[in-house]
């Protein structure tokens, strides 16, 4: 089964423009890395919400939950973890 960081991964770089042949690191922060802006969350919002079944609540849009793939990843694995 393909883990969680793959698919996030696998998310970030076939939606938004990565250069061909850079490798993302898992903690780096996307906003700053000019990857995703404020639609880009959006999108990675409502990707998590139909991808695992979760709700995204507003005060969780926060950069420490949704700037990064290691952020993202921690963040869908907690909500999880709560709904279960």
């Amino acid at each position: 089964m393909e883990s969680m960081e793959s698919r996030v991964r696998e998310f970030i770089s076939t939606t938004f423009p990565v250069d061909a042949g850079e490798e993302l690191a898992t903690h780096q922060n996307l906003l700053d890395a000019g990857v995703v802006d404020s639609i880009g969350v959006l999108t990675i919002v409502t990707w998590i919400e139909e991808t695992f079944e979760v709700t995204v609540d507003d005060e969780d849009v926060l950069p420490e939950n949704l700037g990064s793939i290691a952020g993202i990843v921690a963040y869908v694995e907690r909500k999880q973890q709560e709904a279960a």
